[in-house]
């Protein structure tokens, strides 16, 4: 399948490898242009770690050169650029081409449908708990694949046509994808803005003075039960919600392939194993930059709206905007265009199964 990818990040880029290692045509398209010069004069792909491929990729000059003619569109780069990109699409997509959200987060999928709403389009919209696969770029061409995740949960707006999105997942990348209860389950699973929160607060000034850190062997006995008391105020709202989502501890034995125990006992296990990657080397992090206002907020909000308050949640935004001395609420760009605040929790649950 001829498939285009909105984003030339790390993810992207392994994306792109794969489904060119499995047969498929990838686009990428860089919304500046930057990431992807070399790419367009032709250089090939180089993938290493758990994908090692060498590969061409087709490069797009614009949006609508990205969409035109795709049998799927993949949204994949950071939470902060996806309004920017949607905004981008919304005007070049058709009826029935699937746009894939990698990863979902911040109620983005209701954004889409609303701006495809004011065009009269109808479409699948698939969206990933959290990615694929993780890595970092090495260079302009070359991305390096830490992990490819053997479980991804995945639901579709409107909700009746997950199955449809769940065939196009699988012919793409494989028999990984669980299906979840719609867009509020996905909401509620992707644990990464709570276990980044814990993370990045207590390892803040390794970020800021740029050392080279273990990130599973700094998830101490203390960073765990930070996380584990995060985890027990996500599952209070799901549970009012009626929604079944993984502990922490299952995510981390599923995604990683280690035996259940505490947080931190499963982290150091990672970093013996030597899967327990590098933290940040920077406090302009997608652990806080993105995480916070796009990960942290939404759960804030649905911790309000089911009176279950998310407290440790929404002291970690104000702690953190303190630390870089701005509001980092207002980093969110998706959610004021929503209006949810104040929505009855009846309201929200439909409009998460059928969109606008």
């Amino acid at each position: 399948m001829r498939v285009s990818i909105l984003g030339a990040g790390a993810i992207a880029y392994g994306l792109a490898a794969y489904l060119a290692g499995s047969g498929h045509s990838p686009m990428l398209w860089s919304p500046s242009g930057q990431r992807t010069k070399g790419l367009a004069t032709g250089e090939l792909l180089k993938a290493t770690g758990d994908i090692a491929a060498t590969v061409p990729v087709r490069i797009a000059k614009d949006c609508k050169d990205a969409i035109a003619n795709a049998d799927v569109v993949v949204i994949a780069l950071p939470a902060y650029g996806h309004r920017m990109v949607m905004d981008a699409a919304a005007p070049h997509l058709i009826d029935g081409i699937p746009v894939i959200i990698s990863s979902h987060c911040s109620f983005g999928a209701l954004y889409l449908s609303k701006r495809l709403a004011e065009r009269k389009v109808s479409l699948p919209i698939v969206l990933w708990g959290t990615t694929l696969l993780t890595g970092r770029q090495l260079g302009p061409t070359e991305v390096h694949v830490t992990t490819i995740r053997q479980k991804l949960d995945v639901a579709t707006l409107p909700f009746k046509a997950q199955d449809e999105g769940y065939g196009f997942c699988t012919s793409l990348f494989g028999d990984r994808f669980v299906k979840r209860d719609g867009m509020l389950a996905i909401a509620l699973s992707n644990l990464n803005p709570q276990n980044h929160l814990g993370i990045a607060l207590l390892n803040l000034t390794r970020m800021e003075k740029a050392e080279q850190w273990s990130q599973g062997g700094n998830v101490t006995p203390a960073a765990g039960r930070l996380i584990e008391a995060l985890d027990a105020e996500r599952l209070a709202i799901a549970a009012h919600f009626g929604i079944a989502v993984r502990t922490v501890q299952e995510h981390f034995s599923l995604s990683f392939h280690v035996p259940k125990g505490t947080v931190s006992e499963m982290n150091q296990e990672m970093d013996r194993q030597g899967r327990g990657g590098f933290g940040p080397t920077t406090i302009e992090s997608r652990y806080i930059l993105e995480d916070v206002p796009f990960g942290l907020l939404p759960t804030v909000l649905l911790g309000k709206i089911t009176e279950k308050p998310a407290t440790l949640h929404e002291s970690g935004v104000s702690i953190l905007s303190a630390a870089y001395g701005r509001d980092l609420r207002g980093d969110n760009d998706i959610l004021p265009a929503l209006g949810l605040e104040g929505i009855a929790k009846a309201d929200l649950e439909n409009l998460c199964r059928t969109g606008f």
